[in-house]
């Protein structure tokens, strides 16, 4: 197999030289996301809204990798406020209610006071016949 690069195409990934996510065999690492909407590079105020373009950031990131959410097996959350944290729980039981993957909170700052949320997950592609 070989190592396949997926870019979002937003400007951070050019600049400071990392990828979206990266297939490597199976396995699919998708780098910590925020609640940019890339077509626009704007971000809404609300850690609801983050969370919900986050997930649909990642999901389109697995989408190219030929997964989706149901694939991911690990995640982390980075939240710099430890309030915004609760109210994301529907958003995340919305998108991980079926896969359940292993999970870790961290509260820390993230690259700019506008981001309140940060997702980064590992997903495994699944070979025909497995559920």
């Amino acid at each position: 197999m070989t190592r396949r690069l997926i870019s979002s195409g937003s400007r951070f990934e050019e600049e400071i030289g990392y990828s979206r996510a990266v297939v490597d065999g199976d396995d699919i690492f998708v780098s910590g996301t925020t609640g940019y909407d890339y077509a626009t590079m704007t971000i809404v105020d609300d850690v609801v809204g983050q969370c919900e373009q986050t997930f649909r950031n990642i999901a389109a990131a697995l989408a190219e990798a030929g997964a989706t959410l149901d694939d991911v097996v690990q995640v982390l959350f980075i939240v710099p406020r430890r309030e915004d944290w609760q109210p994301c729980w529907p958003v995340v039981k919305k998108y991980f209610g079926v896969a359940r993957p292993a999970s870790t909170l961290i509260h820390a700052n993230l690259q700019t006071d506008a981001m309140r949320i940060e997702i980064q997950v590992t997903a495994r592609l699944r070979r025909q016949g497995e559920h």
